[in-house]
């Protein structure tokens, strides 16, 4: 298949080696200094917890065009940036579109691509589950073993989900599919938002905030409380296991959060490498937003906008 992969940093990179390695025929949209590292050293991936690199002869653009056609275009980026890329896709003659990463606004999307295409837009939404940073020259990866995307559409099944499928046939990679999943994307955010208030509240310090058992404690109430803004607001939790492990099982949640944090992947997946400020605000007032249509209190939410770490002694 003649696949694009319209955005070249840590999570598009890796999808672009998972597509090129199972015999597609893979595009990379990048620009400035990565644009240059692709044509230079091709697409070059440490696999942290994997221990090898691997390298990727890639075929790569820096601009968009109407008339160049894909089977399957996936726009991997941050929430941030989905709007500016969103003319040029239009504009673009190809079908079949993946919005993949985190998005507080899926069907304005989706909206704006069908309204705006000359072409008929079939659009879906995506979250891989993998992180990482870009370090010279390089993307490091840190992932599962088998990596899983989360897919699907806005309320309806993919009538093309064949299409999706084939990319991924002579791959080592997971495809799970959800028909809601603009209720999936913002259960997700409203996981990870008060995950992300853990390391600033100590400077990055993940070892001192992990004896704050205040601070945790409030971080499982916070997304309880997000859980409850969902619900006001007529969503389902998706998954159904996220919204029971915050509300029925919390000192599993608690054990679990303690256990992350000690570890190498809870450093590396709260670390300032790995989480882009501006996403996180970004959805930040996304959530903000649902808060004040809810119209429900927030008290721990509150608390983590202003919290103040326990003396050190």
């Amino acid at each position: 298949m003649r696949i694009l992969v319209y955005g070249a940093g840590v999570l598009g990179s890796y999808l672009a080696h998972v597509l090129v390695r199972g015999g597609n025929n893979v595009t990379m949209l990048a620009r400035g200094g990565r644009l240059d590292e692709l044509q230079k050293n091709g697409n070059v991936i440490r696999h942290y917890f994997q221990f090898r690199t691997t390298a990727d002869k890639v075929n790569v653009v820096s601009e968009l065009q109407p008339e160049d056609i894909y089977d399957l275009v996936f726009v991997v980026m941050k929430y941030p940036d989905f709007q500016a890329v969103l003319p040029a896709l239009a504009a673009n003659h190809s079908s079949h579109i993946v919005l993949v990463g985190n998005n507080a606004s899926p069907s304005e999307m989706r909206d704006y691509l069908e309204t705006h295409s000359s072409v008929k837009k079939q659009v879906a939404f995506g979250f891989q589950l993998s992180a990482g940073w870009r370090e010279n020259g390089r993307v490091n990866c840190v992932r599962a073993p088998k990596v899983q995307m989360t897919i699907g559409g806005l309320g309806e099944e993919l009538s093309w989900r064949a299409v999706i499928d084939q990319a991924f046939v002579n791959t080592k990679y997971k495809l799970v599919y959800h028909n809601h999943m603009d209720e999936w994307l913002k259960s997700h955010f409203v996981m990870i938002l008060p995950l992300n208030f853990i390391a600033p509240s100590y400077n990055g310090d993940l070892r001192k905030a992990i004896k704050d058992n205040m601070l945790l404690h409030h971080v499982i109430a916070a997304v309880d409380e997000g859980h409850q803004v969902l619900e006001k607001l007529g969503y389902t939790v998706a998954p159904a296991s996220q919204i029971k492990l915050a509300r029925e099982q919390r000192k599993m949640f608690y054990i679990l959060l303690k256990l992350m944090l000690s570890t190498p992947v809870g450093k590396i997946l709260l670390g300032d490498k790995a989480v882009s400020a501006d996403e996180m605000s970004a959805l930040y007032q996304a959530f903000n937003d649902l808060k004040s249509r809810a119209n429900i209190p927030t008290p721990h939410w509150d608390t983590l906008e202003n919290y103040s770490p326990l003396p050190q002694r």
